[in-house]
């Protein structure tokens, strides 16, 4: 900040602890040292629901960009998975990939003014990714899945936690799309065409959290009526 921004005392900004948002002033700003004075704090809403990606690891540049737009979009925990046709070699290199994934997430939750960083976990093979936990858990098939937005809850409410598993180009095999339905995962589609990984990630969530708003924004109209 003091080196390429080159700020003041006296400027505003708005900073956050990752836990709330704050108007805050410059008091001093020497060296490496830029101290705060809170001036008030920043209203600052939540996501509509809590969603954890599990997106298949896929060619790390892409991967990168699945990291980006979810955080744009308000996922709260990101989960890589191997899958059978994930390049070899992907998930013992993500160890090594974690701390920049999770650069990402915090440079683009500051873009997009959320407060909280998603949480980037570790890396996990795709049998153990079905223990995921969730109320809703969906898994993106390009079969006869029905429709995602079909399936979704009529009741749904901000604090419920969605799951959203991701296959990588190509698809699932035929074993790991029984093991998902025997897991309990429901089988969903975005539409006839066939998506790019990093495509159908943005569009299932988009569906989701916008399912969600709109639901949640209705209940809080009721409530003010």
């Amino acid at each position: 900040m003091t080196r390429v921004l080159r700020v003041e005392p006296g400027q505003v900004f708005e900073i956050t602890d990752n836990q709330a948002a704050y108007l805050a002033e410059i008091e001093e700003a020497r060296g490496e040292r830029v101290q705060f004075r809170v001036l008030e704090p920043i209203a600052s809403p939540a996501a509509p629901a809590r969603v954890t990606l599990c997106a298949a690891l896929i060619k790390f540049d892409r991967f990168e960009w699945i990291v980006e737009k979810a955080t744009e979009l308000g996922v709260e925990r990101l989960l890589p998975v191997e899958t059978g046709r994930s390049d070899k070699g992907l998930f013992e290199a993500s160890r090594k990939r974690s701390e920049r994934w999770s650069k990402i997430a915090r440079e683009s939750s500051q873009q997009s003014r959320r407060v909280r960083s998603p949480e980037i976990l570790p890396a996990l093979r795709f049998e153990p990714s079905l223990k995921t936990d969730a109320d809703y858990r969906y898994f993106l098939d390009e079969t006869t899945a029905p429709a995602l937005l079909s399936v979704l809850p009529a009741t749904r409410t901000a604090e419920n936690r969605i799951a959203l598993l991701l296959g990588p180009e190509g698809g699932w095999l035929d074993r790991e799309r029984q093991s998902a339905i025997d897991a309990g995962w429901q089988a969903v589609s975005l539409g006839p065409a066939i998506l790019r990984a990093e495509t159908a990630a943005v569009a299932a969530l988009a569906v989701v959290m916008n399912a969600w708003l709109s639901c949640t924004n209705g209940a809080n109209q009721l409530i003010r009526e």
